[in-house]
């Protein structure tokens, strides 16, 4: 990526050397479409994303396309880059950013929003959109984020709504007739932008008008070009038995954060819980056919030779096939030294068939998200979690040797009350005393509680988020609470919280607060560490915005900024289902 002498001047050199285990590698000057895939975090972070695998494994597979990788410099090698007037390079051919025709940026966090405009800036890329040229590459978003996408609006060309292996495979066969035309001027940036705008699942800010009354609510959006859709439609990939799967998995020389083999078995949810918008997300409810799996783990682990394998999805526990998928998964790789892992299961799980399997397969701990402590917040917020089966999956997990659990909640829910706080206690101290009666002493429990950011699409979108005061006020008070020091409590920072849902829940006048952040120095603000809050109390006075008013309250006819994306879910039904939750608030109190 780098000339050999940067590199000693660096913290981590391996993560900006490239050529991994099965790397691609094309020539880049030889091909017809040049993709660059980048991630705004660091390479141990971005590596251990499956959707920049699938993306990146997807298009290198069509013979004319080369796609190479652009992670986030840390700042070390940032000023080392700035110090030297140099630019940022691929990891694959040490490529400059504006060789590429399109930029795509995965993104999975509102935090790393400044890390985009680092790359940028890096790359020689002008930040916003309107100051390109047609022959600067077109800069695409997709992930979790495009769900509401405009606070990033200026500096993107397009966006990519829902799910990418289809539409990116759309938009490489538009750009691929245009190119020439388009490089030579015969039409405009915005005629291309048009053309892609025609796929459906694509959105380009750019030729949308969003218009605000005197009170800053929006009161109207509508297209600058006849023709082009009102609503833009999420994609989805309908059958994930023949959707693409890397197989070739690239093997880091450096330790990642998800360092294994990640299989996913299965795409959106078939529980409702209230407050997820992954949910949304990926919906509707998709599985992998158990046979399809095991030949993806077989593929995959022949080519990498991880000694771990992840099996993913939103609740992996509620996959048809889990029993048949687990026991051929430990059966087939167990005399390999495979370990086979699993995140946040249900407990009915454990209490059923999958008890013995699930014993052999890890002595370390287990992780359940209850997300609530008490039954009626439960109740509140759609949460499907029985208590019975929790005790009785963690007395079996027990007794079959494990040593800890990992639970995770959330505060700052809708109707929230002190006794639902007390009871995250309880419900800890209780699962960790459970242990007693069978191995002499309780367990540890370690508790991860976040705050609630009511995101768009999720009947809660219409709810206000906790203020700063009002987070920092329900941790202390379950701080002061909590005398057991078999339990373990860590909070996600609250200030992290309180910026993440602004941008979650913000508009298009939001871009320029970004702006002057990173103009101001803020970097790598999903790292604790990192997170400097002043540069953004700066911005947000430097723009004359009050970050409060994206956290209020709002009616449901309000126009919200996110309101012309279809996620296939009706707003009549969102409504329906936030007004369940005032309803089960009643009659809990009755």
């Amino acid at each position: 990526m780098l000339f050999k002498e940067l590199l000693l001047e660096v913290h981590k050199p391996g993560r900006y050397i490239g050529h991994e285990w099965n790397v691609s590698r094309k020539d880049l000057s030889h091909s017809m479409v040049r993709f660059a895939l980048c991630f705004p975090d660091l390479y141990e972070v971005g590596m251990s994303n499956l959707g920049m695998r699938i993306i990146y494994g997807l298009l290198n597979s069509l013979s004319d396309v080369s796609c190479e990788r652009f992670f986030s410099c840390d700042t070390d090698m940032e000023e080392v880059l700035r110090k030297g007037n140099l630019n940022i390079l691929s990891l694959e051919s040490a490529s400059k950013m504006d060789k590429f025709d399109l930029l795509g940026f995965s993104l999975g966090c509102e935090l790393n929003y400044t890390n985009i405009l680092t790359l940028l800036d890096l790359g020689g890329i002008p930040l916003k959109s309107n100051m390109r040229e047609n022959f600067h590459p077109l800069v695409i978003g997709g992930g979790p984020c495009s769900l509401n996408p405009e606070p990033i609006h200026d500096f993107f060309d397009l966006f990519v709504i829902g799910e990418g292996e289809e539409v990116i495979l759309e938009i490489i066969d538009v750009y691929r007739k245009q190119k020439n035309r388009f490089k030579s001027g015969e039409i405009s940036r915005q005629d291309m932008l048009g053309m892609l705008s025609a796929i459906e699942g694509v959105y380009a800010p750019s030729l949308y008008v969003v218009e605000y009354n005197s009170l800053g609510n929006i009161c109207g959006f509508f297209p600058r070009i006849p023709g082009l859709p009102k609503r833009i439609k999420k994609r989805f990939v309908k059958d994930l038995n023949t959707s693409y799967f890397p197989e070739d998995w690239l093997v880091p020389y450096i330790q990642i954060v998800h360092d294994r083999l990640t299989l996913e078995i299965m795409r959106g949810c078939p529980n409702r819980c209230r407050f997820c918008q992954a949910r949304q997300q990926y919906f509707p409810f998709r599985t992998r056919q158990a046979e399809t799996v095991l030949n993806m783990a077989r593929n995959a682990w022949a080519k990498s030779g991880y000694e771990e394998i992840s099996l993913c999805g939103l609740s992996v526990s509620d996959h048809p096939q889990m029993e048949e998928l687990l026991s051929e998964m430990v059966g087939l790789f167990r005399s390999h030294g495979v370990g086979i892992s699993l995140p946040s299961i249900k407990p009915k799980s454990i209490v059923g068939g999958l008890s013995s399997l699930i014993a052999t397969i890890k002595k370390t701990g287990l992780t359940f998200a209850p997300e609530a402590a008490s039954e009626r917040m439960r109740k509140i917020i759609s949460k499907d979690f029985d208590m019975q089966d929790f005790h009785r999956a963690i007395e079996q997990a027990y007794v079959s040797g494990y040593q800890h659990i990992k639970l995770y909640f959330m505060i700052g829910l809708p109707y929230e009350e002190e006794a639902d706080l007390d009871a995250i206690i309880s419900f800890a101290a209780d699962a960790s005393e459970l242990r007693r009666k069978i191995k002499g002493r309780p367990a540890q429990v370690n508790i991860s509680i976040n705050t609630l950011i009511p995101r768009p699409h999720t009947p809660f979108q219409w709810f206000p988020m906790a203020g700063l005061d009002d987070i920092k006020a329900r941790q202390h008070y379950i701080k002061k609470k909590s005398k057991n020091n078999r339990l373990k409590i860590s909070f996600h920072d609250p200030y992290m919280s309180f910026l993440e849902g602004v941008f979650a829940r913000g508009d298009r006048r939001l871009s320029e607060v970004i702006l002057s952040a990173f103009n101001k120095g803020a970097r790598f603000d999903a790292w604790s560490k990192r997170f400097m809050f002043s540069l953004w109390q700066e911005a947000f006075m430097e723009c004359k915005i009050d970050p409060g008013f994206y956290l209020r309250a709002r009616p449901a006819d309000e126009i919200l900024p996110w309101d012309f994306i279809d996620i296939g879910i009706s707003r009549e039904s969102l409504v329906d289902d936030a007004g369940q939750a005032a309803l089960v608030k009643t009659q809990v109190l009755q």
